[in-house]
């Protein structure tokens, strides 16, 4: 048994390998994996199970499609460069309250979505433009941008991360608001102020001149006005749980989006918007589905018990020092399908050990989009460099800039999943 499902996941891992070596995008080689997979277990082509795994994850595929379209819409209706130049007119004389807002602003849109990538491409290249004229290095400033929008992703309330391993191990996502707000907010303002306190006054004439104009009619108030109802909804469902209908996030997010239509101070092309959205998330879909084919194909051979139980029997010892690398580095290798095949288990340990295992998965799930930026995926940090035209040396000085409060950030979430007992006050939400 053993030995058979040892053999399925050499098949698994060579035909990836292949796959990848043939140029093929990292959803078609993890598809090609999954049916190499069943062919060597004999199953042959299994439509079922194919099928079965395609719809694991279809909620969350609802979630961030409908949250990313939210964004869209409020950034088509002038709202996220509305902030970005009310920040930067108000508070281009104090460096540090600049830099913590422009921060929040970076966080918002992943942690709205779920997405490190949504936040490039919503607000990463109007808060680069103001950060340049901060004199902060372009290559600071990618990295700035990349570790922000890591953070972002693993923000609450939507962690993708998380949802996943949280479902793979029966464990509702509920209680994790806090830990990883707490987490995701001090790694993104570590890395905003390491990185870009340096500099000088921002060039307020040049950066206006650069960023684009809102619409006349646009203020804080109807930009406010689609994220309060957001959070309402949200809250409402919390505080008063047996009377509030359950709406469900999709919901929520769209209800959001139709109050964004109402505010905006221009006509907003609803079905253009709404097919880019889709354009824009066809990798993440694309990744989501083929990563549940593939965890359905792995359970079916034997090759995801198999990996549960190395992970189960290891130390915590040797847990404890490995993981802020394991983690990252799996992250990069097969991006969200690290989520069920390695968390799912170690949840199952830690709990077993008497670790909390909402904080333990919560400092998890911040290291997982870290990674984001490592080989061979690197989506969103690929996304950065498209993003804002970075010229420089990719690992030479973009990934080489973001070690230092990348390795802090690991260093916080070990001893968050090491003293995940005594943190576990911060459960509640």
């Amino acid at each position: 048994m053993f030995i058979h499902a040892g053999m399925i996941l050499v098949v698994i891992a060579v035909a990836f390998a292949i796959a990848r070596l043939l140029k093929l995008s990292i959803e078609l080689s993890m598809f090609v994996a999954a049916i190499a997979g069943a062919l060597a277990h004999g199953a042959g082509i299994p439509i079922r199970h194919i099928v079965d795994g395609a719809f694991t994850y279809f909620d969350v595929c609802l979630i961030f499609i409908t949250a990313t379209f939210f964004m869209n819409l409020l950034k088509e209706a002038g709202g996220i460069v509305y902030i970005i130049r009310s920040i930067i007119t108000t508070f281009h004389d104090r460096r540090l309250i600049c830099l913590f807002l422009l921060t929040l602003v970076l966080l918002i849109p992943g942690a709205l979505t779920g997405s490190g990538a949504v936040t490039v491409l919503v607000a990463g290249t109007l808060v680069g433009t103001v950060l340049i004229y901060m004199g902060i290095s372009e290559t600071r400033v990618a990295a700035i941008i990349f570790l922000c929008a890591a953070m972002s992703a693993a923000a609450p309330p939507i962690n993708l991360w998380a949802m996943m391993a949280a479902a793979g191990s029966n464990m509702p996502y509920v209680g994790f608001m806090r830990p990883l707000l707490i987490i995701t907010v001090f790694g993104a303002l570590l890395s905003m102020f390491i990185l870009g306190w340096k500099g000088k006054a921002v060039d307020l004439q040049k950066a206006l001149q650069e960023l684009p104009k809102p619409p006349e009619k646009m203020n804080l108030l109807r930009v406010a006005i689609p994220l309060i109802i957001f959070f309402a909804l949200v809250l409402a469902g919390r505080l008063w749980p047996f009377r509030m209908p359950v709406l469900g996030l999709p919901l929520t997010f769209l209800i959001s989006a139709i109050s964004v239509l109402l505010i905006s101070p221009k006509r907003l092309p609803v079905l253009q918007i709404a097919s880019d959205t889709i354009q824009q998330l066809i990798p993440l879909v694309g990744i989501m589905i083929v990563v549940g084919i593939l965890i359905q194909i792995m359970a079916l051979s034997g090759a995801r018990g198999l990996i549960s139980l190395g992970v189960v029997i290891l130390p915590l010892t040797t847990l404890y020092a490995t993981l802020w690398l394991i983690l990252p580095w799996s992250e990069g290798l097969v991006q969200y399908a690290v989520a069920p095949l390695i968390g799912v288990p170690l949840i199952l340990l830690f709990n077993m050990k008497g670790l909390d295992p909402i904080i333990a998965l919560s400092a998890m799930a911040v290291m997982w989009p870290l990674g984001d930026c490592l080989p061979p995926t690197a989506v969103v940090g690929r996304a950065v460099v498209i993003e804002l035209k970075y010229k420089g040396s990719y690992y030479g000085e973009f990934v080489k800039t973001c070690l230092l409060p990348m390795i802090i950030i690991l260093l916080t979430c070990t001893l968050f999943i090491i003293f995940s007992k005594q943190l576990n006050f911060l459960v509640g939400w």
